[in-house]
Parts: structure tokens; C-alpha cells; sequence
């Protein structure tokens, strides 16, 4: 989609710079159209609204493929960390059973990255992508996610949806024998990729908004893609709500639910909030540092380290276990049903529960976000609930106040997205009661983030 126009011609030698009266200098409004008539040209052409249709029918398979894609992981998760260790006689999962899950996955992530093309997606310490989308690599993404998500490695499953849904909807779009652009391939990517990502949130808008900030667009290109991907993701919204009904099969979704009505704000509340964001920006900051380091480390000998790493991610959910004697599961895996059970009752968490779980599944996320395969947002939002917990007892601050504070704050400097953060976030607590102590605890986090010193960048995927 342009944005210069070539074809305008200078202003005439001799004439005026400014507008008569002094005005600020500006060329001719017939050289350079507003970019109101660009978006109405790029509406009119009969190529975007043909892609258009087809990103809405795209929306249908990729969603079929997402829900049956996270049908298998959720079963498979519940088996290994519930089904076997109850037929095993344990009412949770052993203190060492982490270690033959991860150094499975670790195996397997190793060879994939090693050996199948695409290197089973993006590493997840470079954050989240869209772009690249490709149909070859799709057998590794799918594999990676099977082999590391539900074993335990502490990585949500946004990342591989977004490679998932975007190498779909190419593919479809190769079947379809539709002309391949530059253009087009961008918007088939993010169009996908939102109507994969739609059921994980629970909410098509939030895939859109994360969808377009994960693309960096802005002008004409910014509503070019938010189109697509808003339509695509709702109608990927509506073949997952007919499925989940119909099958009756669960596929997990990421919600905080509180026991009581939700408290007013206060001027404690926002002070604290100022505080725990700019901390939890900090906190992470080495975290995520890490992680980048860790891949490049990895990239190096992607095989025998990748299962090093899964190992070292292993060992702290076994020694997180051993010290408090509670589920490794706690440490291990995203962090997405542990969530919700932890914001139901925070009370059930002792204070040293909730600095072994901050410091074990810090470390852990750090190591699986450099070595295995998936998304970064579970685990961090995860964190910065632990963290809102932890810090609820502060003279004033409520735990909603302090629990959607930990969430924004945790969002923002992971994600770096702070439309996404606060979107994501205060449709999690399900009400707008606490938006502005969300709003102000992602703008701090995102500037702190942005001021810290940048760490060097993990590599991409080969």
C-alpha cells in the first residue's frame, strides 16, 4: 500500500512556500492525496475487497484447525499432569515428575529445530511475529507445540497459534490458486493468524488489537490489516463458540474470575500501581534479557542445549516442589489454569509459596523462552498476578487493585504492546471497574521497559 506518491509533481520554480498569509509550507492537496482517499481507493478496488471475502471464508478452516489443535493440547496436558499421576496414586504430580516430561520435550523440540524447516517457529524470547508466514513450516510448529506446551514448558500457545493460523491461511490461499503478493501474504498471514489467536483470549477484539500492534502498521495500512484480521477473528470467534457447544470438548481459555464484586478505586490504589509497575518492569527486564541471551547460546548447538535447557526448566519446577510441597505444575506449564485458580482464592497462597513460585517459574520461563517453542504472555501474565498477590497487603491497595496492576504491568513489559496490554487485561478481570489503574500501570511499565538498557536480540528461527 503506497504511502508517497512518485507521480506528484514539484512545486514551480519560484513559487511560494507557505500558504499566502505566512502559513505553513505543505505541497499542492492534488499531489498528495489525504490518506482518507487513499483508504476510500484501497476500499473501491476490487482486488482488497476479494481478499477481504476471502480472509472472512479463511476465518472457518484455520478456526476448525485451532480448536482441534488446542483440544490437543488441553488433553493431553490433563493426562500427563492429572490422569496418570491419579492411576499412579498420586493426588498431584510427584516431585520429579517434570524431568521425563522435559527432557522428552527438549528431544523433541531439539531435532525439530535442528533437522525440519522453520525450526518449529519463532524462538520465543524475539516476542511475537506474524510475518513469514509459510506453509512449509507448519509440520514443525504443529510438532514443537505437541511435544513441549503440554510436558511442561512454561510458554503459552499464542505463538505457535499465530504461526499456525498465518501458515494456514497461505496454504489455503496457494490451494485457492489466488495471485501471491507481497501484500497479500502479509494480510493472509495476520488474517490467519487473528482467527487462531481469537479463541486462546476468549474475545476476537483482542486478537485483532494484538494482531495489529504485533504488525507495526500505522495510516491506510493500519485499518488495511485491521479489516481483515477483525473479521477473520470474529468469524473465528463464532465456529469456536459452535464447536465448544456442539462436541462439548474443552479447549482451555485464559480468564480471571473474582469471588466478590470488584472494589472502588482509591488514591492508594494508584499510587501502588505507579510502583508495582514500574518494579515488575525492572524485575522482568533481566528476565527477559536472559532469554535472548540463552537463545543465542542456544542457536549455537540447537540440539544437545535445547534439552539442557528444558532439564534446568525441570529442575526448578522439582526443586519449587520439594521446598514447598506443592505441584510442580505450579512452576512447570503456562501458567493458565494456575491462574484462575489463584486469582478464585489468593488466600490459599503463603508468602513463601509466592516468592518460590515468582523465583522458580521466573527462571524457568527465561530458559524455555530461549530454548523451546510457544508464546510468552501466559506465563507472564501469571507472574504478575503472583506479584499482585504478594504485594496486596501494602498499606491501602486492595488485591483486585493490586492483582490487575501486577497483570498490566507484566503485559506491557513482556509484550511491549500497550493497546494489546490494556485490552487483554481489563477484559481478563472481565469489567472496566479497574481500567485506569490497568491503563496507568502499562503506559509506566512500557516507558520503564523502553528506558532500560536494550539487550541484544534472540535470533529468529532458520
Amino acid at each position: 500500500m503506497p504511502q508517497s506518491h512518485p507521480g506528484a509533481e514539484p512545486p514551480a520554480a519560484g513559487r511560494p512556500a507557505g500558504k499566502p498569509g505566512g502559513g505553513p509550507a505543505g505541497p499542492p492537496a492534488a499531489a498528495q492525496p489525504e490518506e482518507a482517499e487513499v483508504l476510500r481507493h484501497l476500499l473501491r478496488s476490487p482486488g482488497y475487497l476479494k481478499l477481504l471475502g476471502f480472509c472472512a471464508l479463511i476465518g472457518v478452516p484455520v478456526s476448525l484447525a485451532a480448536f482441534w489443535f488446542l483440544v490437543a493440547l488441553h488433553k493431553v496436558e490433563h493426562a500427563l499432569w492429572t490422569d496418570i499421576p491419579e492411576a499412579l496414586g498420586h493426588d498431584t504430580p510427584p516431585w520429579w515428575w517434570p524431568l521425563p516430561l522435559l527432557l522428552l520435550a527438549g528431544t523433541v523440540v531439539g531435532l525439530v529445530a535442528k533437522h525440519l524447516r522453520g525450526g518449529g517457529g519463532h524462538v520465543p524470547a524475539s516476542g511475537l511475529h506474524t510475518g513469514g508466514a509459510t506453509s512449509a513450516a507448519l509440520p514443525g510448529v504443529v510438532i514443537a507445540a505437541l511435544a513441549c506446551l503440554p510436558f511442561g514448558a512454561v510458554l503459552g500457545p499464542e505463538g505457535p497459534l499465530i504461526a499456525l493460523g498465518g501458515g494456514l491461511a497461505v496454504l489455503f490461499r496457494n490451494l485457492a490458486q489466488v495471485p501471491a503478493t507481497a501484500q497479500s501474504t502479509a494480510l493472509m498471514g495476520a488474517a490467519g493468524a487473528a482467527a487462531a489467536v481469537a479463541a486462546i483470549f476468549g474475545n476476537p477484539l483482542v486478537a485483532a488489537v494484538l494482531l495489529i500492534e504485533v504488525a507495526g502498521v500505522g495510516g491506510p495500512q493500519l485499518f488495511a490489516v485491521m479489516l481483515p484480521a477483525l473479521l477473520s477473528s470474529g468469524v473465528g470467534s463464532l465456529v469456536f463458540t459452535g464447536l465448544g457447544r456442539w462436541t462439548g470438548l474443552a479447549t482451555g481459555n485464559l480468564s480471571v474470575h473474582h469471588g466478590g464484586p470488584l472494589p472502588r478505586l482509591d488514591a492508594a490504589d494508584v499510587v501502588w500501581a505507579v510502583v508495582i509497575a514500574g518494579a515488575l518492569a525492572v524485575a522482568l527486564h533481566p528476565v527477559l534479557a536472559g532469554a535472548r541471551a540463552i537463545a543465542g547460546y542456544v542457536a549455537a548447538r540447537p540440539f544437545v542445549r535445547t534439552v539442557l535447557c528444558a532439564l534446568g526448566a525441570a529442575a526448578c519446577a522439582c526443586l519449587y516442589a520439594l521446598i514447598t510441597g506443592r505441584s510442580p505444575g505450579e512452576v512447570a506449564l503456562s501458567g493458565q489454569a494456575t491462574l484462575a485458580t489463584l486469582a478464585a482464592d489468593p488466600h490459599a497462597w503463603g508468602v513463601g509459596a509466592l516468592l518460590a513460585v515468582l523465583l522458580f517459574k521466573g527462571v524457568a520461563y527465561a530458559l524455555c523462552l530461549g530454548s523451546l517453542r510457544g508464546g510468552p504472555v501466559f506465563p507472564a501474565l501469571f507472574l504478575g498476578a503472583v506479584a499482585g498477590v504478594l504485594l496486596a497487603p501494602l498499606p491501602g491497595l486492595g488485591a483486585v487493585p493490586a492483582m490487575a496492576a501486577g497483570l498490566a504491568a507484566a503485559a506491557a513489559a513482556t509484550l511491549r504492546l500497550p493497546v494489546s496490554s490494556v485490552v487483554l487485561v481489563v477484559l481478563l478481570l472481565g469489567s472496566a471497574a479497574m481500567m485506569p489503574v490497568v491503563i496507568l500501570a502499562v503506559v509506566v511499565a512500557f516507558v520503564v521497559t523502553e528506558l532500560l538498557p536494550v539487550a541484544p536480540g534472540a535470533p529468529a528461527a532458520p
